[in-house]
């Protein structure tokens, strides 16, 4: 036997933990004594733990859609219409860096990012190309943006309106959540009560002039890839959704109406119970939150919506075939928890922008689970089973816990303002790299199972073309020389007025400004000097 071979089948076999990062007891075995049937109740009724549609998938599939966007927009556009080709069913837009920090491609910190994460999107030229050929009154389209996610929104509607698509027949999700930005991944532009105001804003809009669409998902995914558990990225996510719905309600927003486009946003990770009980517990808290809290009645405003990835940083680049193992374990997860969207990430987009090789496959694998497994015939398979009824419980009082102790420090605002819940989550990132650099979190072929001096191979390596910077900044220049400088010079001027008056929707005067070619950066700068920016507390 080789040495290679050797080392590998000398490998020291991982204990299994009994309990899990959440601080959850995992028991050996569970019986029916452990089970509160009330808690359980029948799928499509309050508190809705077995799922907010009494048919579940029978009624509707969940939308399969896979993150995608990198260099240009015709680049992207191209690549949509592939993956809808492979029976994609909606699409999941990915913004490069400069797009979600506000800044046009010209910015001398945006040239060396433009396209690199994320299709370059600075104006609504971009936008038209990247829609090109595309129905949007018959497509879903998600977009992952925040700090411009306002913006982006009204550059969508924008589009809608010279397709001629009525905008009540858009369809789709903005992520648009930017407390989640402070904690936990960094693309925060103004300062937090203005950024509120500015979500605010957009909601308030989309529930008048675009009802289908939902103007926030509020989103755990970040902070779970930051560190956080699963108990704690539920706690955190819903107590973000508190604080939209106190900051909607003092503008006076009617909850009844606007909490039916409220959507949430998870990552999917490799404990496959404990996924299933977070999503459980999570549907069931926040029913009771809104009619509990808030006294809402209608039973499509207690809704608790839901869209996830399944894969982020739960993938590693060592034996990276592995993690087309890790996706459909997510995936199964995620449909046995209910979700209404998933995202597959590629099984090598722990090191690369995804091939066509490998994003056809993450969409099959979709496709496997959906038509081939049999798990979504039924709505939630798993409801009654004594481990995961005691597992569903016992996250909700942890989730509970946690949001407990965020009430007690006196909101989510405050404890980002003064850095409380930055630091909190630091701590818990340091804690899972520390765990894992010692194997006491299971990582086959990366902590255990390793091959000594694995060379990573894969089929396929995706190439960024080397003249997307330039052809963007090209285009960029074309749209500057031929477009009415003094519309735009009337359309930001009317959006600075707007932005000062705190009693003032700054959204209509943000599409007229995409309307008028009016870039990101130009936007962002105007809103800036009536906003500021961002700036981190001095304790972090």
């Amino acid at each position: 036997m080789s040495s290679k071979h050797k080392s590998e089948a000398m490998a020291i076999e991982p204990t299994l933990q009994s309990v899990n990062r959440s601080g959850i007891e995992v028991p050996a075995s569970v019986d029916a004594s452990a089970v509160n049937p009330e808690n359980i109740g029948e799928p499509g009724v309050y508190p809705f733990t077995r799922g907010i549609f009494p048919d579940g998938y029978q009624g509707r599939l969940w939308t399969i859609r896979q993150y995608s966007g990198f260099g240009t927009a015709e680049e992207s556009n191209e690549r949509y219409k592939f993956l809808l080709a492979k029976g994609q069913t909606g699409l999941s837009v990915a913004l490069d860096l400069p797009t979600q920090c506000g800044l046009d491609p010209t910015h001398p910190m945006a040239r060396p990012e433009i396209g690199k994460v994320g299709v370059s999107l600075s104006n609504l030229s971009e936008a038209e190309i990247l829609f090109d050929g595309l129905d949007l009154s018959k497509i879903s389209t998600s977009f992952t943006i925040n700090g411009t996610a306002a913006i982006i929104y009204a550059m969508y509607l924008a589009v809608a309106d010279k397709q001629n698509v009525p905008r009540a027949k858009l369809t789709g999700t903005i992520q648009n959540d930017i407390l989640k930005e402070y904690v936990a991944r960094g693309t925060w532009i103004f300062p937090v009560r203005p950024s509120m105001r500015l979500i605010a804003d957009s909601i308030l809009y989309s529930n008048d002039v675009s009802p289908r669409f939902n103007p926030i998902s509020i989103a755990g995914a970040h902070v779970r890839d930051a560190g956080a558990t699963a108990a704690e990225e539920m706690a955190y996510t819903l107590a973000n959704g508190l604080a939209y719905v106190d900051e909607l309600q003092a503008r006076g927003g009617d909850v009844e109406k606007f909490a039916k486009r409220l959507s949430f946003f998870f990552y999917v990770h490799m404990d496959f119970f404990e996924e299933i009980a977070k999503f459980r517990a999570g549907r069931r808290l926040w029913a009771r939150l809104m009619k509990e809290r808030y006294d809402v009645r209608d039973p499509k405003a207690q809704h608790f919506r839901f869209g996830v990835v399944c894969g982020g940083s739960s993938l590693v680049a060592p034996q990276p075939y592995n993690n087309v193992v890790r996706v459909a374990v997510e995936t199964m997860a995620a449909v046995m928890g209910g979700a209404q969207s998933i995202f597959t990430c590629a099984f090598d987009e722990a090191f690369q922008i995804p091939t066509e090789f490998s994003a056809e496959l993450a969409v099959r694998t979709q496709q496997i689970i959906a038509y081939e497994s049999g798990i979504g015939r039924t709505v939630d398979p798993l409801g009654g089973s004594y481990f995961l009824e005691q597992h569903t419980d016992r996250m909700e009082e942890r989730i509970t816990e946690v949001m407990s102790e965020i009430d007690a420090y006196g909101g989510v605002v405050r404890a980002i303002e003064d850095g409380w819940l930055q630091l909190r989550l630091a701590e818990r990132g340091l804690e899972r790299k520390l765990d894992t650099d010692s194997g006491h979190n299971v990582i086959i072929g990366q902590n255990h199972f390793k091959k000594l001096n694995e060379e990573i191979k894969v089929g396929d390596v995706f190439k960024l073309d080397p003249t997307v910077a330039q052809r963007a900044l090209e285009k960029f220049q074309r749209v500057l020389d031929t477009r009415n400088q003094s519309q735009v010079d009337a359309s930001l001027a009317k959006l600075a007025t707007a932005a000062a008056n705190d009693r003032e929707n700054v959204m209509p005067y943000l599409v007229d400004c995409c309307h008028a070619y009016a870039t990101v950066g130009e936007m962002v700068a105007c809103l800036k000097k009536q906003w500021g920016e961002f700036k981190e507390p001095v304790n972090l």
